[in-house]
């Protein structure tokens, strides 16, 4: 069963943490800083400057401030899009995976 095809309630099944960080999101070798929202241990959601669709293959950076932390970065896929004003849009990120 597809990420997408899961209901909603089983999508909640995962703790989700709220960290407001800047990331990188690299889709077809271009690179655009975006912001994440919240992250769980099987997605994250982000808002992006640019417009992206349902099943993008997305790469996310999240750089670590600190030289003794590692940062992050997953292999993602595009699961759902929510335009906001001003030409931005919030994406749902499945972590497909883990660098």
């Amino acid at each position: 069963m597809s990420q997408t095809d899961r209901d909603y309630s089983e999508k909640r099944d995962f703790i989700r943490m709220r960290v407001d960080a800047e990331v990188a999101l690299i889709h077809e070798g271009d690179e655009v800083p975006a912001v994440c929202i919240d992250l769980s241990s099987s997605g994250m959601q982000v808002e992006a400057p640019r417009l992206f669709k349902v099943g993008d293959l997305l790469n996310v950076r999240i750089d670590s401030e600190h030289a003794a932390l590692k940062g992050l970065e997953a292999d993602t896929e595009v699961v759902w899009v929510k335009d906001q004003d001003g030409g931005s849009q919030k994406l749902g990120l499945t972590i497909l995976k883990m660098k």
